[in-house]
């Protein structure tokens, strides 16, 4: 039986990735630093001995920043993207974009109903 040249091709880029992901993971054990204490002695980032913890207390509004930009900015990458090919599209691309889009408002009626925004702005 005779194996296509696509699978024979996916198997071998299988094969190399996996054998590319070894090599590197043993070069990094073999030529890696070594540490010989249990507990370093001081911790240091570049060289310069840190001062205090690095338990640090973060307000909440930091996160929903986060968040808030994460789901407007990968709105704004969808649709440029849809906007590329929204002649190949069609229809049906019109009317997936239209639901996307709708969710969206939902999420940002959600945002100004429970006042998320103003809890950030105020906080």
């Amino acid at each position: 039986m005779m194996i296509p040249d696509q699978y024979l091709s996916f198997f071998c880029f299988i094969f190399f990735s996996f054998f590319a992901c070894f090599i590197m993971l043993l070069f990094g054990y073999l030529l890696g630093g070594r540490s010989y204490f249990q507990n370093t002695p001081n911790p240091f980032e570049s060289g310069i001995i840190s001062l205090g913890t690095a338990r640090l207390h973060i307000p909440i509004k930091f996160s929903l920043v986060a968040i808030l930009f994460v789901i407007f900015d990968v709105e704004a990458l969808y649709l440029y993207t849809w906007s590329v090919c929204v002649r190949e599209l069609g229809w049906m691309g019109f009317f997936s974009i239209v639901c996307f889009i709708f969710f969206l408002l939902i999420t940002l009626f959600y945002i100004i109903q429970n006042n998320i925004l103003e809890e950030i702005v105020l906080k």
